[in-house]
């Protein structure tokens, strides 16, 4: 190689270092929100409309938020009562004027990979997808960066709580539950593990010119995958058996992670997440499921109104994976995915809605349910889409999900509904803590209405000379 040529390569390999140093670069920012502290004074909420969701909303109602629990709502009469015998210890609640706002429980984003993601160009920056097909022991929750810039923009519209799915493989790991505020996802968590996720396969040979494999060696596979994914199931049983008959059994990473699915009372066992679309997958994933006496959920669900019948005599729910999507064949009806939610209600199916985005874009559930809204969808089960029926789905509903005395007082204040994209997020508790809803966006538009305030003032006092004409 020439010293011209050999000089062209190292500069090439320089520019290439600097645009690799400089796309790295996002991964290293961080949220730079401050943690609430935990909470150390009751807050009351006063004057505001209190939406429970398990209950009739309460007018003019109070809310109290206390050791990081509701504890109580009142109508403003039952609170005056109990604030002439009340004795407040010093210093005292703090006390937030709700006059003409809304009080709901915060929002929760059931399928997200919040926290295992942050950009989608960047492998670095990834972390949804560990190496293997069959990986169960895999844990989302430990994986979850608690400084993500996501996760705060999320929060800024309402959505306190998400529930954290790995992806990739055929059994991908366990899904986790966490609330979006805290420094660690050990103070994040909820639920550190929900059970297990299977990515259910094609169960009809795709035909389209960019797929070489014969028709034949898809089923094929297809069959060597749920064959498989069976296995794994009856081992662990089988393994399970053979633990708690001798502790002494060797012990299984794999087979400790399905435990809490196949062992005891087949009504208490945890979940297994099952994605399926098409009607051939939610059939077969749902008779599986019941025949290894299995509890499942669908994730995705587009032809679930087509299984209705078989969802509900299994009690198997099911996630909608967003509603602002194309429908699903060319003879389908345009507003199939729009009206997905309203058909499942119909039928009786239980459900919960999920945003169906990218993950920058999670803050974008609440609209996910509004659109449900608008094609048949009544705004109280679209509220409850992404409240409590997205707890219960998830088994957070003890802690989440709804306004009740006793479960955790993670709260947000609006101006109004907030499926309606006009409605203003003003406050926000988690655990009674009073977060920050400031986000990376927040951030930069007060930095740039700095800049150009300073500008102003400096125009108005400065008397700026006419440049001179500029003559050819």
């Amino acid at each position: 190689m020439t010293a011209a040529a050999m000089h062209r390569v190292i500069g090439m390999v320089g520019v290439a270092a600097a645009i690799g140093l400089g796309c790295l670069s996002p991964v290293l920012a961080q949220d730079l929100t401050v943690k609430a502290p935990p909470q150390t004074r009751a807050v009351v909420i006063r004057g505001a409309t209190i939406h429970p969701v398990s209950s009739a909303p309460i007018e003019n109602g109070v809310i109290m938020l206390s050791g990081g629990k509701i504890e109580g709502l009142y109508t403003e009469q039952q609170f005056a009562e109990m604030e002439k015998v009340a004795s407040w210890a010093a210093p005292g609640p703090l006390f937030v004027d709700g006059k003409g706002k809304h009080v709901y429980p915060g929002m929760i984003a059931s399928y997200t990979q919040l926290g295992l993601d942050e950009i989608a160009m960047l492998d670095a920056s990834r972390d949804i997808n560990e190496a293997g097909d069959f990986s169960p022991e895999v844990r989302a929750i430990a994986a979850v960066n608690a400084d993500s810039n996501n996760l705060t923009v999320t929060r800024s519209n309402g959505v306190l709580a998400a529930g954290v799915f790995p992806q990739g493989g055929t059994m991908p790991g366990q899904p986790a539950v966490i609330k979006l505020e805290g420094w660690t996802w050990e103070e994040m968590a909820v639920s550190r593990s929900l059970g297990a996720v299977i990515e259910w396969p094609a169960m009809r040979p795709v035909q389209s010119f960019f797929v070489r494999t014969p028709e034949a060696e898809q089923r094929k596979r297809t069959r060597q995958q749920i064959e498989t994914i069976d296995a794994m199931f009856r081992a662990a049983k089988s393994y399970v058996a053979a633990k708690n008959t001798d502790p002494s059994t060797p012990t299984d990473l794999r087979y400790e992670a399905l435990r809490a699915c196949v062992e005891g009372d087949p009504k208490a066992r945890k979940p297994v997440y099952i994605t399926a679309n098409d009607v051939d997958q939610i059939n077969a994933a749902v008779a599986w499921a019941a025949e290894q006496e299995l509890r499942c959920v669908i994730v995705g669900g587009y032809d679930a109104p087509l299984c209705s019948e078989l969802l509900k005599k299994h009690d198997v729910p099911v996630i909608v994976q967003g509603t602002l999507r194309f429908p699903k064949r060319d003879d389908s009806d345009y507003n199939q995915t729009f009206a997905l939610p309203a058909k499942l209600k119909e039928l009786g199916v239980r459900f919960s809605i999920s945003s169906g985005e990218e993950t920058p874009h999670e803050r974008n559930t609440p609209y996910a349910a509004g659109m449900a809204i608008a094609h048949g969808l009544s705004e109280d089960d679209a509220i409850r889409s992404v409240t409590l029926s997205a707890a219960e789905i998830l088994g957070v509903a003890d802690h989440l999900g709804s306004l009740e005395k006793g479960k955790d007082a993670t709260v947000i204040v609006t101006t109004g509904s907030p499926l309606e994209i006009t409605t203003q997020i003003v406050d926000a508790f988690v655990d009674g803590k009073r977060i920050d809803l400031s986000n990376k966006q927040t951030k930069l538009y007060d930095k740039y209405k700095e800049r150009y305030r300073q500008m102003g003032e400096l125009k108005n006092e400065t008397k700026w000379d006419a440049a001179p004409a500029i003559k050819p």
